[in-house]
């Protein structure tokens, strides 16, 4: 593998089935389009089934499309409940999906939309697919994080649905932190089966839609520094993808661009916030997920211990 780690040094992934949440445009689309590019079975999780096909119908390869609205338990299920039936083995589970700086509102299950769909949505469909990973040798959970994890960033127990007051980059910097959590004690729980591993990625400031919801006092910056400060989906999929692919990854570990800052450049090896890697919040984030999406892991909790670091 070279030092600038690019979308050529993504391995053969012929014979694998990878399922990418949020693959119909920006840096989904762009680590689903690399991975079939590279001979893998994907599957397209999308709310827009419309959306959906139009981007499947871009990308050449084995891909397929699935109903998956991440503000919805029930349709987590329903999706959850398709795949299994299509998929009796699953290599790759990418939970790239997600909402950023949304004005106050809730998903349909009562949850803040920023916590609900980019953590809750997200852990509710591992749980709930991470038997279809365990047996198969080399399978994979990747979470995508941002730096936003530092920014105004704690998980608020006393007020996790943030409904005594809002901040919407506050909220934002919760739910990824609390993606960041989530893998690490997933991992911690993966380990003593010795197959499928838990890595989190982030793909540093890129170009895509995400940002739409920012607050005003940031867009006029964001859109005169943009060409300065932001990448392309790919670039800014690469990062995951690595996560995804690279035989050297190994679970626990973090991915970003290796630029300044991590704001762009190839994907390396990144650290996350002294406060991510908080054995008890992380512990206790899993019980209170566990209690409000209703699902429960297939495997167990391990003794305490420092997830892996960088």
């Amino acid at each position: 593998m070279s030092e600038k780690w690019t979308e050529q040094d993504t391995p053969d992934q012929r014979g694998r089935v990878a399922i990418v949440t949020g693959a119909n445009t920006g840096l989904g689309f762009a680590t689903a389009q690399a991975l079939a590019g590279r001979g893998a079975t994907v599957v397209l999780a999308v709310r827009n089934v419309a959306k959906g096909k139009q981007a499947a119908a871009r990308i050449a390869g084995d891909v397929a499309v699935q109903e998956l609205d991440l503000t919805s338990l029930e349709s987590i299920r329903a999706a959850a409940a398709d795949l299994r039936a299509a998929h009796p083995r699953i290599d790759l589970l990418i939970n790239n999906a997600g909402v950023m700086y949304t004005p106050k509102q809730t998903t349909r299950d009562g949850f803040e939309m920023q916590f609900g769909t980019n953590h809750l949505g997200h852990f509710a469909l591992t749980g709930l697919l991470l038997d279809r990973l365990l047996p198969v040798p080399g399978s994979r959970v990747v979470t995508v994080s941002s730096v936003g994890h530092r920014i105004r960033a704690a998980i608020h127990f006393d007020d996790l649905q943030w409904e005594h007051s809002y901040g919407r980059v506050a909220a934002y910097g919760q739910s990824k932190l609390a993606n960041l959590m989530f893998t690490y004690e997933l991992q911690r729980r993966l380990t003593a089966h010795g197959t499928t591993v838990a890595v989190a990625a982030h793909p540093g400031v890129s170009n895509t839609e995400l940002a739409r919801n920012s607050p005003a006092f940031l867009r006029l910056p964001l859109t005169w520094l943009a060409p300065l400060i932001t990448q392309n989906p790919a670039m800014g999929a690469l990062p995951t993808l690595r996560a995804a692919t690279d035989p050297a990854v190994q679970g626990g570990q973090y991915y970003g661009p290796g630029g300044v800052g991590e704001v762009r450049g190839h994907p390396r090896l990144v650290s996350s916030s002294p406060q991510s890697h908080d054995v008890a919040v992380q512990q206790r984030l899993w019980t209170v997920s566990e209690q409000l999406t209703g699902v429960e892991f297939p495997i167990g909790a391990q003794p305490r211990q420092p997830a892996a670091r960088p």
